[in-house]
């Protein structure tokens, strides 16, 4: 009996070997929870084909969007994990949204498995020129003076542009009054309408600050802006308070290693292509994001438990 149970691991083990050794032996679909025209969908048809070629078969890219994401994430996590099937996705899918839902299709960290990340950009803390502020400093002091309070606006309840402000909001001592709307098109209206008075935002706002119409206060992320270099950060007064968003490919779990490693090494030369750096330059605030599988690892375990506890303390949910 211990004889044809060691027969039958043999066997797979051999199996999975022969599988790897040929992949990828058919077209690869590319999963994208969102619909097509924004940041990761572009992102996804820039890769593709260039991904594709190298591999030597297409990448079909498949927009599932819906459920914030978790449709998406759910397919490909109950997809056979041959490395035929890939998932595109923000890293909010992934360390934000299991902590706003009472119950998720899926564990987003075991159910699975990261490939390589692809691309960060930064997010502007951005302001109408009708403030009376100039500096990070000076939109705290007149916010903690504000009665009622200042009200600012968020792409969706649980977004990090709403998360990132409440983390604002606790280091600094302020009560600001969140207006979420759906989307960046439609907040950042709101802001240059001036019914509300800021926001945390990325694409959206970038050209609205460079045609001054908004003023930048500050960026989010662990770096400087490349776009707007004379930013401070926030950790520059907050120290720790850094959120730089990100997009990234993964896998259903238990996709063997060897496959694993192929992709990861083709994407990181891609990302190191001149041809494909320039590309994603024009997508507006997204640059290449090369991390070691270990580094990746600890990102995703990191932020992960980050996010629990702002959410908590937020109270932001999604029913």
């Amino acid at each position: 009996m211990a004889g044809a149970r060691l027969a039958a691991l043999l066997a797979l083990s051999l199996a999975a070997l022969s599988a790897a050794a040929q992949y990828p032996s058919r077209p690869i679909r590319l999963l994208v929870p969102n619909p097509p025209g924004g940041a990761t969908d572009t992102l996804a048809r820039l890769v593709a084909p260039k991904l594709g070629e190298v591999l030597g078969q297409p990448l079909v890219v498949d927009n599932r969007p819906g459920s914030n994401g978790n449709l998406a994430s759910e397919l490909a996590a109950k997809a056979t994990p041959d490395g035929h099937t890939l998932l595109l996705c923000a890293d909010a899918q992934i360390v934000i949204g299991p902590h706003l839902y009472a119950r998720m299709p899926l564990d987003t960290l075991k159910d699975l498995a990261p490939v390589a990340t692809l691309v960060n950009t930064q997010m502007l803390l951005v302001v109408s020129p009708a403030l009376p502020v100039k500096t990070l400093q000076e939109f705290i002091e007149h916010a903690r003076k504000s009665n009622p309070p200042l009200a600012y606006a968020s792409i969706g309840n649980g977004s990090q542009h709403h998360l990132v402000m409440e983390m604002l909001k606790a280091r600094a001592g302020v009560d600001l009054l969140h207006v979420p709307f759906k989307g960046g098109g439609p907040a950042t209206t709101a802001l240059l309408g001036g019914e509300i008075v800021a926001m945390f935002g990325g694409n959206s706002v970038a050209g609205h600050v460079r045609a001054g119409k908004l003023r930048a206060l500050a960026v989010a992320g662990k770096e400087r802006s490349q776009v707007f270099p004379d930013l401070p950060k926030l950790s520059d007064v907050y120290p720790g308070l850094e959120v730089t968003p990100w997009l990234a490919l993964f896998a259903p779990a238990g996709v063997p290693e060897s496959v694993l490693a192929r992709l990861r090494a083709e994407i990181n030369k891609l990302l190191a292509d001149p041809d494909t750096v320039e590309r994603i330059g024009r997508l507006g605030g997204l640059q290449p994001y090369v991390t070691t599988p270990a580094e990746f690892d600890q990102l995703l375990r990191t932020e992960y438990a980050k996010y629990a506890e702002v959410v908590k303390a937020a109270g932001a949910k999604i029913d």
